[in-house]
């Protein structure tokens, strides 16, 4: 968890960072609002890849679960019914 912290941290510094540098270039202002909507597209794009990727994973993970727990349940089951038919 902190790594994560520590990563948005330095994410949220960097995107700072870079509009500070456009906003104090020596540049015209359409360039500038340009440029400072290519990099906001850009960070969109990353962050909307990310977040596919982290969704995929967790759809994976579960999927692994429901599987694990679908097999538990059967071997328990069959388990359970040998027991009982010993035991009526």
């Amino acid at each position: 968890m902190k790594a994560n912290k520590i990563a948005l941290g330095l994410l949220g510094g960097l995107a700072a960072g870079a509009v500070v540098g456009i906003l104090f270039a020596p540049a015209k202002g359409a360039d500038t609002r340009k440029k400072i909507q290519q990099k906001g597209s850009d960070y969109a794009d990353n962050l909307k890849d990310k977040f596919e990727n982290l969704s995929g994973s967790l759809k994976s993970n579960y999927d692994k679960i429901v599987h694990t727990g679908k097999d538990f349940v059967a071997e328990n089951k069959s388990k359970f019914d040998d027991i009982k038919s010993i035991n009526p």
